[in-house]
């Protein structure tokens, strides 16, 4: 780990990280948040990010639009395919959205030691995650979605779709 990323995880206080983001941003984020401030990082204007969430950037670009509501205990990771959530989208608590994936290809070496992949996660404009979905690498859910509770999704989603189940499939498209 890079000592640039050892200082801003572990040093910068939370209530520092706040004011920052609050500044720089625009946006309101609690300073029980644990936010990677990074290069890679920009939260819109406008939004919210509640207490025990862990937002981490520092491997790939995160991008949060405008009036984004991230609920309690969510944990949101980028890595270098990325990771992008549009304007007006709503997270439920407990959500977690990774936009890496370990390799498995080999039987012959553990999948720990085959090395990542990062294809990216793409969450367009006014979509809702409820509470404990698990959102994975490769993911993309068209604007308008809803993604119901302690869903998985991870392959496409078309616009203005309720998604289910693991894994996730359309059980309705709203009209």
């Amino acid at each position: 780990m890079k000592i640039i990323t050892l200082i801003r995880r572990f040093l910068l206080p939370g209530f520092m990280v706040t004011i920052v983001c609050l500044f720089k941003y625009g946006c309101k984020i609690s300073p029980r948040a644990e936010v990677e401030l990074s290069p890679n990082l920009l939260i819109g204007k406008k939004s919210q990010i509640a207490s025990f969430c862990k937002l981490k950037s520092s491997n790939g670009p995160l991008r949060i639009g405008e009036n984004v509501s991230i609920a309690v205990g969510c944990f949101i990771s980028a890595q270098k395919g990325g990771l992008h959530i549009g304007d007006n989208s709503m997270v439920g608590p407990n959500v977690s959205i990774t936009s890496n994936n370990y390799g498995y290809d080999r039987l012959d070496i553990p999948m720990c030691k085959q090395g990542r992949t990062s294809k990216g996660v793409r969450i367009e404009d006014d979509v809702w995650i409820g509470s404990n979905a698990s959102i994975l690498d490769g993911a993309e859910i068209g604007s308008g979605s809803i993604i119901t509770p302690n869903s998985v999704v991870s392959s496409r989603i078309p616009k203005n779709s309720i998604v289910q189940g693991n894994p996730g499939k359309v059980i309705f498209t709203r009209r």
